[in-house]
């Protein structure tokens, strides 16, 4: 799967975001450093929404299995 990073300018550098990933949103001084809080700030989202999951099914009966998101 392939997500698309906007990055905009602005008066204190860059502003960056995840169009697919609300909640991935980043700034930097630089467009490099953009990019690279950027990619932090997607693993945050990723790992909370994953904490929040697992408190969400604690005592539940669940399957777990791999989910591959590619074109078909």
């Amino acid at each position: 799967m392939k997500m698309t990073a906007v990055f905009m300018a602005v008066p204190e550098g860059y502003i960056g975001f995840v169009e697919e990933l609300p909640g991935a949103n980043t700034q930097g001084d630089t467009l490099d450093e953009a990019r690279e809080n950027l990619k932090e700030a997607v693993y945050m989202v990723l790992e909370a929404n994953r904490e929040l999951a697992e408190r969400s099914i604690v005592g539940k009966e669940v399957s777990r299995e791999p989910f591959d998101l590619t074109s078909p």
